[in-house]
């Protein structure tokens, strides 16, 4: 038989930090700002308030969700870390029992418990650590909490999806921006969640389906609220 050559096995898993990090910052980018200034627009605001409010909303929410994203995953990162501590105290204190774990770990996936023996016999006498944080507790490089890439990834997609209602609002003339707010918001929203499942290896149109109606909701909700407060104020 003819050998097969072989290739790296490209899997989804090794984006997961980034990719959720720029998904969700840019969708909240879209949509946050997008209703921000379809509220404003419905309360009949003028170009230069419109601009200040899309530009005030642009820089919080990019910085906001940042920091926020920093503090969530850096926390992540320091129970890794933590346990990490840990697995290397038991394994100082106790390799027998640490042995007996990882056979039972793989006894119970299905090996024999000779092979299963073996198996964390010599994991122990090659890299003990790491096997305990792979197959004990699910830490591996590919998954690894990275704050820094979490949030910058966050901010920049914040900034560069808000970007989108924003200039769609400065350009736009009054007559037709508040309609034209609205279907940047829900194109780029749809194609984001389209974009997002697609590159998750899921399915396009529940992804575009799924953020498409819950943010025509939120858009109609505060533009409701901005005609409301417009008529009271005026």
């Amino acid at each position: 038989m003819p050998t097969r050559h072989l290739r790296p096995e490209l899997h989804r898993s090794s984006r997961t930090g980034w990719l959720r990090a720029s998904v969700l910052g840019a969708n909240d980018g879209i949509l946050s700002t997008g209703a921000l200034l379809l509220g404003v627009a419905g309360a009949g605001a003028s170009r230069s308030a419109l601009l200040t409010a899309g530009v005030a909303g642009l820089t919080a929410g990019a910085m906001s969700m940042g920091i926020g994203e920093y503090v969530s995953v850096s926390t992540q990162s320091d129970t890794e870390r933590a346990d990490r501590a840990k697995e290397e105290e038991e394994l100082a204190d106790d390799p027998e029992a640490e042995t007996a774990e990882l056979r039972n770990i793989y006894e119970a996936r299905g090996l024999p418990r000779d092979l299963a023996q073996q198996v964390a016999d010599t994991l122990m006498a090659t890299d003990p650590l790491g096997a305990h944080l792979r197959d004990e507790l699910g830490l591996t490089e590919t998954l690894a909490a990275r704050p820094m890439q979490a949030a910058a990834s966050s901010l920049a997609s914040f900034a560069v999806g808000a970007a989108i209602p924003l200039l769609v609002a400065v350009l736009v003339p009054a007559a037709g921006r508040a309609v034209a707010i609205a279907a940047a918001t829900i194109v780029g929203v749809v194609l984001l969640g389209a974009t997002g499942a697609a590159l998750g290896g899921a399915d396009r149109w529940r992804g575009a389906l799924r953020v498409g109606v819950g943010g025509t909701a939120a858009l109609a909700l505060t533009y409701g609220i901005g005609l409301l407060f417009g008529t009271a104020v005026s």
